[in-house]
């Protein structure tokens, strides 16, 4: 589906809780390096020091990655983003001197009602590692956190 249909209908509401879903340019396993992995880390632990969100559960698979997050009331879905992603693109490819996309430009995301179980989306981003058979045990990932467990 076009990066504009995807966009139509999209409303980014202040305090809401999102899953979002973002994979990497031609699902390239860039992530599977640890120092690129460790390099978004970075510019998500900076957007949560600057209160642009918050982070309450992720994980970064080789191809892509999962979020668990909150926004703040001065930030759409669609500028959170557009900042991690191009950002974390500019870093990763300035460090490993490469260059080209790292990401796709569109995201998946849904928007959690309030009756929903955070924790068990949580976990269910959390154990993508176990299910994609990266690991037998989800302490031996180490690309993941989450606020509650």
């Amino acid at each position: 589906m076009p990066y504009h249909e995807l966009k139509k209908g999209r409303f980014s509401e202040a305090g809401r809780i999102y899953f979002v879903t973002a994979n990497t340019s031609d699902r390239v396993p860039h992530f599977l390096d640890f120092l690129t992995s460790r390099l978004l880390v970075e510019v998500m632990r900076d957007m949560e020091r600057r209160q642009m969100v918050d982070f309450l559960a992720w994980v970064i698979m080789p191809d892509h990655a999962h979020w668990l997050i909150q926004l703040n009331e001065h930030y759409s879905l669609s500028k959170v983003m557009s900042h991690l992603k191009g950002n974390s693109a500019r870093m990763i490819n300035s460090k490993l001197e490469n260059k080209g996309k790292l990401w796709q430009s569109n995201f998946h995301d849904h928007g959690l009602r309030k009756e929903a179980d955070i924790k068990q989306i949580a976990r269910y981003i959390v154990a993508n590692p176990l299910r994609a058979n990266l690991v037998e045990d989800i302490g031996d990932y180490p690309h993941w956190d989450a606020k509650w467990l």
